[in-house]
Formats: structure tokens, sequence, C-alpha cells
């Protein structure tokens, strides 16, 4: 079940989704020094911004997509829960919500990233650097609901 993001959702999504982190760019997150605490800052101050919407099952968070309009700022899945269709099902959420165009930056580095965007017929248009304090190459995705851009 897909239903609006809660507060009282925090804590497990943030640990999921710093685990998510690990799993996809266990490099970065070292040579950053990644850490937990941060990560639960950077969520309050910056993710939580966005319209965000939370996978469910037996009635835990699993998976969580945070949007701005067409822009898809966060898609991330528990890693226990990888490969279970739960992140195809929030693209296909996003989908209801910006019916004809979606697009998203991700770590050029972040194969498992780029191999679902990619599945799911996103079309990588841009390679450039992200902001800081990260500053790491990175790929910006497109889908368009005809393949092309109308």
């Amino acid at each position: 079940m897909i239903r609006p993001y809660k507060e009282e959702d925090f804590e497990i999504i943030v640990k999921f989704w710093f685990e998510a982190i690990q799993v996809a760019v266990p490099e970065l997150v070292k040579r950053m020094g990644y850490e937990f605490q941060g990560a639960r800052e950077y969520f309050k101050s910056v993710v939580a911004e966005n319209k965000m919407w939370v996978y469910e099952l037996n009635q835990q968070p699993v998976g969580f997509i945070a949007m701005q309009n067409d822009f898809i700022d966060r898609l991330y899945v528990n890693p226990q829960f990888h490969r279970q269709g739960i992140g195809q099902a929030l693209l296909e959420f996003a989908k209801t919500l910006s019916p004809n165009h979606l697009w998203l930056y991700t770590d050029q580095a972040n194969k498992m990233s780029r191999a679902f965007y990619e599945k799911n017929n996103f079309i990588a248009e841009k390679f450039g650097v992200s902001p800081p304090p990260a500053s790491e190459p990175d790929v910006e995705y497109h889908w368009y609901r005809n393949g092309v851009q109308t």
C-alpha cells in the first residue's frame, strides 16, 4: 500500500534510507564520512521538504518516494526488500502524479539506481557534478510518457 508520509515514519525511513545508500555507493559513504546522525539531520531539513509517500508492507514502511512536482528527489527501498517490485510500484505511483514527464538525478557511481531507471525507460540526458558538499559525478535522467519530449 502506498500512503502519504507521516511524521512517525521518520526513524524507520531514515534508518533504511541510510542503509540503502551504504549498499548502493559504499565508497562514497566512506569517502564523504557519512554517518547516521548526519543523515537524520539532512533528511529532516532537506528531504522532508518534499511531498513524500511511503510504501507500506505489513503496516511497516519499506520504501518511500519524495517529489517536487515532476522531480523525483528520492526513491529508496529498504535493502531487505530489494527486487520485490516496491521501487517499481513507487515509480508507477509517481507516474500517476506526473503522467507526462518525470526527472531525477543520481550518482554516476550508483549502478543499482542507474540500472533501475534505465530498465524503466528513463533516458540519461546530462552528465555533470552534484552540488557541494558531495560534488560527485551525477546523471540527469528523464522519463517521457511517449518516450520522447513533447
